[in-house]
């Protein structure tokens, strides 16, 4: 079996113990998702099955969208609300003053990853250097927020809605915002509602998964993570030509172009671009 099931990841587990579970219920090791969710996090993580372990990061690059909460006044170690208080000030701004600052941060940027992540450094991930104590120095990432839209204020808690670009830690932004304000902030929830495509109401508790009768029926078709690319349908000259490995003449489609390729029975084959009038294999997922 091959495909993708989207996941609506509880609080309070990792990314990883998502795929285990998902590994058990599908009988195989070849699960693996599309990008890390916090524990605190909740919400939609697609996680790739068979064949379809091999789009992944091509996934990771979409335009994510997030439902956070941000409390200002506070500063923790960790940029939420389950780390350590290291600072702690008076709330003294307006509706207007945070709303001001919050819309500010809309646009291309540059952010400093929080310690406690995942990114490796040195061979070591940054939350291990982080829990030992240590405190290195981080090289800012150019992210995109392309839009926030601010959902209630009632101080000192805040909603905001956030469509940005991957790389983009909520946490980051959420501190960002409070230094500005000049107060500090943490965020204390946060629930990605759209990634990759696909959003939250299309997502599925792992409980229901492991419920179901026959959870292959909720294995989504690899393809339709590309659904959003052209489509060529091929004879069986060509398709063969493909699965051998030719760059294959195609003069109709649109240089540089990506396209999503199908055999002469209909069934998905791979991702190609067009390049020099031929196309040119980006990812297989024949079998």
């Amino acid at each position: 079996m091959n495909g993708v099931v989207i996941v609506d990841k509880p609080a309070g587990i990792t990314s990883h113990d998502v795929v285990s579970r998902l590994r058990r219920i599908y009988k195989t090791r070849r699960v693996g998702h599309t990008g890390t969710l916090d524990p605190m996090a909740t919400g939609v993580l697609p996680v790739c099955i068979g064949s379809a372990t091999k789009a992944a990061d091509m996934l990771v690059s979409s335009i994510k969208r997030y439902s956070a909460e941000l409390m200002l006044g506070k500063r923790t170690d960790t940029l939420d609300i389950e780390g350590t208080v290291i600072e702690e000030c008076p709330v003294e701004v307006s509706a207007e003053d945070i709303r001001n600052a919050i819309l500010s941060f809309v646009g291309e940027q540059e952010q400093l990853p929080p310690m406690y992540s995942a990114i490796k450094q040195n061979g070591k991930k940054l939350y291990e250097l982080a829990r030992m104590g240590v405190e290195t120095e981080r090289d800012k990432r150019r992210i995109i927020i392309h839009s926030i839209e601010i959902q209630s204020i009632d101080i000192p808690y805040v909603k905001i809605d956030v469509r940005c670009s991957k790389g983009t830690y909520i946490r980051s932004l959420c501190d960002d915002i409070g230094r500005k304000l000049g107060c500090g902030a943490v965020m204390t929830a946060l629930r990605r509602t759209e990634t990759a495509g696909f959003t939250a109401e299309e997502a599925r508790a792992i409980d229901e998964l492991e419920a179901m009768e026959n959870a292959f029926d909720a294995v989504i078709p690899t393809d339709r993570l590309f659904d959003k690319l052209p489509r060529i349908d091929l004879n069986e000259k060509q398709e063969k030509s493909i699965k051998n490995g030719v760059r294959m003449t195609w003069r109709t489609g649109k240089e540089g172009e990506v396209y999503r390729l199908y055999g002469n029975d209909g069934s998905f084959l791979c991702v190609s671009k067009l390049s020099d009038s031929r196309l040119v294999l980006v990812k297989s997922f024949w079998s």
